[in-house]
């Protein structure tokens, strides 16, 4: 009797237990507080129909309904970004890396961020010069995980963007020279135009624009000149790895393109002064973020000094929402959500396309880029450039940028990049639309060629 009583005991606490269990998973989270509202007003926008073609967005235009308006792709209108320009051009000109839009919306509960209306309102944070703990550590860890970078026993500094950075680390960098002469800021061609412009922009007694490599070549004038090189690597137009031209120079080396989806990554760099910027990484171009990696204390001091006297550093909310993100993209690495294998297919795949009919074509040529073993895929990966350096090979077509012009395709001229003029580059990072609109665009071209050769 008594074990029959034991036995029952003992069944009726495992189904209790059991029935417990089931109502803990099952249960319906608690109503939010404070939060509510905002969750609820950004879950509306969100779900404004645009037909993918544009997107709505919580500061946007309010429509009758109380609802932001679509804002529609370039050649996109209506109330929903159904219509479609018939005549209008494809844009391809600007490095807006839209590409990555689709995967954030596939990532949307993992990287949504809500904050208080208090959240990190003094000048001050929590780490040194204005740099969230937080922020670095992930920073560091995702260089570590990634495989490009060495940040071990090095500074990191944050701008508002790559481009606040460019001529803080010029003036750093200048400023720790002991030569009595100027520094001469020089980068070899095609090269990024923002490093002359800001250059040219902010020019002082301490350095100025100086030129391209080639001009400075010669060993008996570059030994006795005070150089600062930029170099681009994966390079911005034409996707190259390069090297520093002037063996005396102190260099900055923008690592802008250098992660999985534009890039093999070879070996993790480890250069004194490195320069990398959110934008290209995540995608979020209009958060501002960027951060350069530091070998030497003294051109990390004056770094930080310029930035402090140029801002006060980068908006605290940045700070949070790129934190976030690269929560997403350290979590997801390696799985179904990694955000360098889905930038990597959608640029393999572009390159592809556009690299086949363009193949077919004695009008134009593209860079010519190899496969090569990847590091983080551990594999040999394909290119998957962010930018198409395109050359017209016609003498009629002396000015490319122009020949595509004509033909509705809108590119950055080569000369921008003090290239030859029969140079232009097309984004490949922007938004589907764009790149459909460039193959549709470019289809005449090479089918005209083919007409007048049959």
């Amino acid at each position: 009797m008594k074990l029959l009583l034991v036995l029952f005991s003992s069944l009726f606490l495992n189904a209790y237990f059991y029935f417990c269990l089931f109502l803990h998973q099952h249960k319906q989270p608690a109503s939010l507080g404070w939060t509510g509202s905002a969750a609820t007003e950004a879950e509306a926008v969100a779900a404004v129909n645009c037909s993918g073609h544009g997107r709505a967005f919580l500061d946007g235009v309010l429509a009758g309904d109380g609802l932001p308006v679509c804002e529609c792709n370039k050649c996109y209108y209506g109330s929903d970004c159904s219509r479609l320009l018939h005549d209008c051009p494809a844009d391809v000109d600007s490095g807006d890396p839209l590409f990555l839009e689709a995967y954030w919306q596939q990532q949307a509960a993992s990287s949504a961020v809500v904050f208080s209306g208090w959240h990190r309102m003094s000048y001050s944070t929590d780490g040194k010069d204005y740099i969230t703990i937080e922020l670095e550590k992930h920073i560091r860890i995702l260089h570590k995980v990634v495989g490009n970078a060495v940040t071990d026993g090095k500074f990191i500094v944050f701008g508002s963007g790559s481009a606040q950075l460019i001529n803080a680390l010029v003036y750093a960098l200048s400023q720790s020279n002991a030569s009595s002469s100027p520094a001469s800021v020089v980068a070899s061609v095609p090269y990024y135009p923002l490093y002359k412009k800001q250059t040219n922009l902010f020019e002082t007694r301490e350095y100025g624009w100086g030129g391209t490599t080639s001009n400075w070549a010669n060993a008996s004038v570059s030994s006795v000149t005070n150089f600062i090189e930029f170099v681009t690597s994966p390079n911005n137009p034409d996707g190259e790895f390069k090297q520093p031209v002037l063996g005396s120079s102190a260099v900055i080396f923008d690592h802008a393109y250098y992660w999985p989806h534009y890039s093999p990554i070879l070996d993790p760099a480890d250069e004194d002064v490195m320069l990398f910027t959110n934008s290209k990484i995540s995608g979020h171009a209009g958060s501002r973020f960027g951060w350069a990696v530091i070998k030497d204390e003294g051109v990390y001091e004056r770094t930080t000094k310029y930035l402090s006297l140029n801002t006060v550093g980068v908006s605290r909310d940045t700070h949070l929402r790129v934190l976030k993100l690269i929560k997403v993209m350290i979590t997801e690495k390696g799985g179904k959500g990694d955000i360098f294998e889905f930038g990597y297919r959608t640029l393999k795949a572009r390159w592809s396309k556009l690299q086949e009919l363009v193949s077919s074509s004695s009008r134009f040529s593209l860079q010519q880029l190899s496969a090569h073993y990847c590091n983080y895929f551990r594999t040999i990966r394909d290119p998957s450039p962010a930018y198409a350096w395109l050359r017209c090979e016609w003498k009629e077509d002396e000015d490319c940028h122009e020949a595509l012009r004509k033909a509705s395709i809108i590119s950055r001229s080569g000369p921008l990049f003090e290239a030859g003029s029969q140079y232009t580059r097309l984004s490949l990072i922007k938004t589907q639309d764009d790149f459909d609109l460039l193959l549709k665009r470019m289809q005449p071209l090479v089918s005209q060629e083919e007409m007048a050769s049959s």
